[in-house]
């Protein structure tokens, strides 16, 4: 008997629309693999076992199933989406606990590609912070389990690189999808505004949060990338030769890059130059106010998703990030720092179609109960660990993490890709030349 956990997404919808499997038996052993492994990780929120059953049973009986890209897949949502017949919690009590009307459009898209919705995944409370914990639990990193999977898409992460799901959809305003993806080993993209739907929170962080995808393989990303998007991403089987600028040094003044993180890219960049491309270390023009413009974003727009909710529901960590992040709400809605940034880097960008950066500074924090320490030690350790991220939220431009070498604990390593607006077939041809030149381990040894 095939056991189809651990499949890819690919060898799945394959095996379905041939009739190899049926949708039912895919999505129960990967229902049965979450009941036996979840509570060591912490991906979901919610499990949905009779839902996806059910439906299950409607995705093996329509008559287009032999066309449908996801068919049979099972997937995990992040618990800020929408999902009919399901309450969107963001990882908070202080939200209402009443059922969806209707799918998210992303959400939407998956099923009608055949995917098959079995959970919400957990998420730090209103998606704020790079690690993920709170009062429906602990989101751990399975290569790791006594680190955190990283945030906010930690949940999610998690349950693809446990093996519970073998895709899931995320989002990311500062790092959300990239962080934990490089903290568990997994391959994704932000893809640039506008590719995908967005419709996250109120007014997506101000345009800067995007939903996209994690996978365990480049191919299983542009699959289900394609099918978000509503666009192929169609790989070269001989893919150009590019200009990739390598940089190791963090966008953030007095943050330190690690040195495993700076190696990876090093060893990458030798690997991408002995493959034909022209590469060549090259420092993006980051202005002193980056840090700034960082947190005056990052802290209003969770002063927008915090609005009407109890302030007395919500966690200390969070009320002050609101609090703080209320003073720049109207500068953020109607300065041009954005655009100031995008002016500033566009001329490295025309000069190099890539830039290639470490996806962290260095491993992610311990897991714990980081929802109940304050606010100024939280952003220290999400700052200190994830410097390298925020810039393309600001600018709105595609980058992804993709993973490369392993930590001194043995958890991966992962380096970032990062290109200009519509470059994200590009980016994905990138890293499938890193998986075919330096394969990972897709999933983690949970057994």
């Amino acid at each position: 008997m095939t056991s189809w956990p651990g499949r890819t997404a690919v060898d799945i919808a394959t095996a379905v629309r041939e009739k190899r499997v049926t949708p039912r038996e895919v999505v129960a052993g990967h229902l049965a693999r979450i009941e036996r492994l979840d509570g060591r990780v912490g991906a979901f929120r919610a499990v949905r076992a009779e839902a996806a059953l059910a439906e299950a049973d409607e995705v093996g009986s329509r008559g287009d199933l032999g066309e449908l890209p996801l068919a049979g897949v099972p997937v995990a949502v992040k618990d800020n989406l929408a999902v009919s017949g399901e309450a969107r919690r963001c990882g908070s009590a202080a939200t209402p606990d009443t059922p969806a009307a209707e799918d998210h459009v992303t959400v939407a898209r998956l099923r009608a590609a055949g995917a098959v919705v079995v959970g919400l995944t957990n998420v730090p409370e209103l998606c704020v912070f790079g690690t993920t914990e709170g009062v429906y639990g602990t989101a751990r990193n399975p290569w790791d389990t006594s680190r955190t999977a990283g945030g906010s898409s930690g949940g999610s992460a998690a349950a693809v690189a446990a093996g519970l799901v073998p895709v899931a959809l995320g989002n990311d305003g500062m790092g959300s999808l990239r962080i934990p993806a490089a903290n568990c080993g997994l391959v994704t993209l932000k893809p640039g505004h506008g590719v995908v739907p967005a419709g996250i929170g109120n007014g997506d962080w101000f345009g800067m949060s995007e939903n996209g995808p994690l996978a365990t393989t480049v191919e299983d990303l542009r699959l289900m990338l394609a099918v978000l998007a509503g666009e192929e991403f169609a790989r070269q089987e001989a893919p150009a030769a590019r200009g990739i600028a390598v940089s190791l040094r963090s966008p953030l003044a007095g943050v330190r890059v690690g040195g495993p993180y700076t190696a990876a890219v090093r060893e990458a960049a030798g690997l991408l130059a002995g493959a034909g491309h022209r590469v060549r270390r090259a420092e993006p023009p980051y202005p002193l106010s980056l840090g700034v413009t960082s947190l005056q974003h990052w802290t209003a727009g969770t002063a927008v998703d915090a609005e009407g909710l109890d302030p007395a529901r919500l966690a200390r960590r969070t009320r002050v990030h609101a609090a703080v992040g209320r003073r720049f709400v109207t500068a953020v809605r109607t300065g041009d720092g954005r655009e100031r940034l995008r002016a500033r880097l566009s001329p490295f960008f025309a000069e190099h179609d890539v830039l290639l950066t470490p996806a962290l500074a260095r491993r992610s924090p311990k897991a714990g109960p980081w929802h109940e320490r304050g606010w100024l030690r939280n952003l220290l350790a999400n700052t200190n660990y994830s410097p390298l991220t925020p810039p393309w939220n600001l600018t709105g431009w595609p980058a992804m993490s993709v993973p490369f070498g392993t930590l001194p604990s043995g958890a991966p390593c992962a380096v970032q890709l990062v290109g200009r607006p519509g470059t994200e077939a590009v980016l994905l041809d990138v890293a499938a030349q890193l998986e075919s030149l330096r394969p990972w381990r897709r999933t983690a040894p949970l057994g």
